[in-house]
């Protein structure tokens, strides 16, 4: 497979599934909706612990959300291609280890 023809994340949509590409983005929109109410609740004065609770859910929202990408494009990929995959799963590697 030649340089121009090797496989990555780059190419292509995130995932395939629609059901999942739907649960991601409900999370992330979920995550979206807590952040402004975070710096609603900041400009509002209100306590430390509330809105520091808030920005622990919505982190916690974008977390779930990339792993449950990088998981599911991982499964597309073997799933899809397991000969070439070699490329794709060292790259979402990093991508998890760059989420820890």
């Amino acid at each position: 497979m030649s340089k121009n023809e090797e496989k990555t994340l780059e190419a292509g949509p995130a995932v395939s599934d629609d059901e999942v590409v739907h649960a991601v983005v409900n999370r992330l929109k979920r995550a979206q909706g807590q952040l402004g109410g975070a710096i609603t609740m900041l400009e509002e004065g209100r306590s430390c612990a509330e809105v520091v609770l808030l920005l622990s859910a919505s982190s916690k929202a974008v977390e779930r959300a990339a792993f449950q990408l990088i998981a599911t494009t991982l499964q597309e990929c073997i799933v899809a291609s397991p000969q070439d995959s070699g490329e794709v799963t060292a790259q979402l590697q990093k991508l998890f280890i760059s989420m820890a």
